[in-house]
């Protein structure tokens, strides 16, 4: 009686055992099949955080209500945060060993000036979007000390900005969380800036392309170009092979890659084909000849930023220790004032067309 009934608890658990299996087999494919419809793509930040399924609707809106939107924005955030601002930051005084923030722009295209000695140079359209800062870390609380030693590594705070304002409804609820105490609406970058103690600024300070000044030297960080997997021709300039004379299928190959003698491997660094661009990198000591204060647009030196048109750039005050900002610049940033602007501001060495290029004298 005892093995009977032995036997059937056996057979009750093997048929609980087996449920169980068959459910974790059925979920295993299932993550499978979903892994196959979207599989992680190269190097790119899980964005799982900011994105929200919801049912697009056709509700346009007209071109006065989106007038309307702006203006209640703006007297609603960018003058009250403004006016707080600068009470707060009109007693600080910059010093050459002081690091400001950056700015979050957009690459917008290249567009040709001339200096007053007739030279042609090219240069860059980075347009700074609507940053404001939505927070502000302290060194003691963005890099804690350490327990052992009881020291702060990182002198220098970090403060959050965001730009390009957006519909709260397309995010989630955790990501609107971040701006709840910064008094903007939802932007659609964030990014991370170290600032000195001394350039901090209070959550909700909007920040313009005024914030450098003609003549001025920045660095500019992109992210290149993906172009895939390439060869060494385009990927590291190769020249390659003849087109005739005795070549047979090596036009565009790397060629010998040295791999005998001493020690026969592969050298770590040696160019050969592989995946190309979805790089971050920075171009340095490029000046700033000339600001439009209307579309809040920067003229830089050169025309090989990285990243294509249209993506985001990152922009700060060069790290070149030759060409740092010697002169007084607006620290920690530019407050507005009374004064009016003109529209285009140029370096002293830029020929503005509205000047005359050939004087007589009578």
């Amino acid at each position: 009686m005892a093995f009977a009934l032995s036997t059937v608890v056996a057979r009750s658990g093997l048929k609980v055992l087996e449920e169980k299996l068959s459910t974790l087999t059925i979920s295993c494919g299932s993550v499978r099949e979903k892994h196959k419809l979207n599989p992680k793509p190269r190097l790119r930040n899980p964005t799982w955080f900011t994105q929200k399924h919801r049912v697009s609707k056709d509700d346009v809106v007209t071109i006065e209500n989106q007038e309307f939107l702006k203006e209640v924005v703006q007297d609603r955030f960018f003058n009250k945060t403004n006016d707080e601002s600068k009470e707060s930051l009109q007693n600080v005084i910059w010093r050459p060993n002081l690091q400001r923030t950056g700015l979050i722009a957009r690459k917008i295209g290249i567009y040709p000036l001339w200096l007053k000695n007739g030279k042609k140079i090219s240069t860059t359209l980075l347009q700074v979007l609507d940053n404001h800062v939505i927070k502000y870390y302290p060194p003691e609380t963005y890099d804690p000390p350490r327990k052992r030693v009881g020291k702060i590594y990182n002198k220098k705070g970090c403060l959050l900005l965001g730009a390009e304002g957006a519909d709260p409804s397309t995010f989630t609820r955790e990501y609107c969380g971040i701006f709840k105490n910064s008094g903007v609406i939802p932007k659609k970058t964030l990014a991370r800036f170290f600032v000195s103690p001394d350039a901090a600024l209070p959550p909700g300070t909007l920040l313009t392309a005024l914030h450098f000044q003609v003549g001025n030297f920045v660095d500019v960080r992109g992210l290149t170009i993906d172009r895939g997997f390439q060869g060494v021709m385009k990927r590291h300039g190769f020249k390659g092979m003849p087109a005739s004379h005795g070549v047979t299928k090596t036009h565009r190959r790397g060629g010998n890659i040295g791999g005998g003698g001493e020690k026969g491997r592969v050298w770590p660094g040696t160019k050969m084909p592989g995946h190309m661009g979805n790089r971050y990198r920075i171009l340095k000591g490029l000046k700033v000849w000339r600001i439009n204060t209307k579309y809040n647009v920067l003229y830089v030196s050169g025309q090989n930023i990285p990243g294509a048109t249209n993506s985001i750039v990152y922009v700060y005050d060069s790290k070149i220790i030759t060409k740092r900002p010697t002169e007084l610049v607006p620290f920690p940033t530019y407050i507005g004032g009374e004064e009016e602007l003109p529209e285009n501001i140029y370096d002293k060495e830029v020929h503005e067309f509205g000047e005359p290029t050939i004087v007589f004298n009578e």
